[in-house]
């Protein structure tokens, strides 16, 4: 069984067509043909099923997909950690983060580090926490940001670098805009603007509602911090947003206000793997941060 072999069955599989495969892999039809016959005359198991000119996997063929995506994910990780063992200031690190660190957090953190280490280079990739921590075991991602940090996984551990102050959200011409700090149970009767299901601030926002006794009226729900806040401040409803979330942004049409009851809080930081040790240039990153924040805290900002 070769390598080859594998990434023309992986190429195939996704496309279920022979030809246009070849095409993507750009080599001749024939040769991927071959290929395929030859892993399934190995394995000795049909792989697909043809259908003219179209094909699809069959059930044994859909088990070998996934182990092999697997397989070739570890090898390409391993080649990258050995031209990285040998070259540590030219890696390029893997880095997931949640849309309420993108404004911030994720640009400040990586302009310092690029200041540093300006060889080392990075892939970005956006998701929910769930997602991400689950690209992070699989593998496909090397290290990710997230909030809350976790402190109860066994595939991933969690450093937490700060905590941060969840704040109430209202339009400026709101009748408690003008209040120098709230109560959550002052809001129970407005509508709310939250995350879709599957993002952790929803589960925050909920959960810290039902403390004092109410369940949000959900008018409006978003993918990304900026929405939210065009909808605050168009008098659709009220949010709750992480204090970082809000830096930098102009308060002409929103206002933000503490909330005091119950105290609402998140902790930020960042997940890596248990199942493997990090590659030198992510031990680098990861080691920074460490310190970056570290300075930070010390520092009170």
């Amino acid at each position: 069984m070769e390598l080859r072999q594998i990434k023309y069955f992986i190429k195939v599989a996704e496309m279920e067509h022979v030809s246009e495969a070849a095409a993507e892999l750009h080599v001749a039809q024939s040769a991927v043909s071959r290929q395929i016959a030859n892993l399934e005359e190995e394995l000795g198991v049909d792989l697909f099923f043809r259908e003219g000119r179209n094909i699809r996997l069959t059930p044994v063929g859909r088990i070998f997909l996934d182990h092999v995506k697997i397989a070739v994910v570890e090898l390409e990780k391993a080649k990258q950690e050995v031209y990285e063992f040998l070259n540590p200031e030219t890696g390029t690190i893997r880095l997931g983060f949640p849309t309420s660190l993108a404004a911030k957090t994720l640009p400040s953190v990586i302009s310092a580090f690029r200041k540093e280490h300006p060889q080392i280079g990075f892939q970005l990739r956006q998701g929910t926490v769930p997602e991400l921590t689950t690209a992070v075991i699989q593998g496909h991602i090397d290290l990710a940001f997230v909030s809350p940090v976790p402190h109860k996984q066994t595939d991933v551990k969690g450093q937490i670098f700060f905590t941060e102050k969840v704040m109430a959200l209202l339009p400026l011409n709101h009748p408690l805009a003008d209040e120098p700090y709230l109560r959550l149970v002052q809001l129970r009767h407005e509508p709310f603007v939250l995350f879709r299901q599957g993002y952790i601030l929803r589960d925050t926002v909920m959960k810290a509602c039902q403390q004092v006794g109410f369940n949000p009226r959900i008018a409006f729900e978003g993918e990304d911090v900026d929405t939210i806040k065009g909808l605050v401040s168009a008098g659709l409803g009220v949010s709750l947003l992480p204090e970082i979330t809000l830096y930098g942004s102009s308060e002409q049409e929103w206002k933000a206000i503490e909330i005091i009851e119950p105290n609402v809080k998140r902790t930020v930081g960042i997940i890596i793997p248990q199942n493997r040790q990090l590659a030198p240039s992510e031990r680098i990153f990861f080691e920074f941060l460490k310190q970056f924040y570290d300075k930070l805290n010390r520092f009170g900002e």
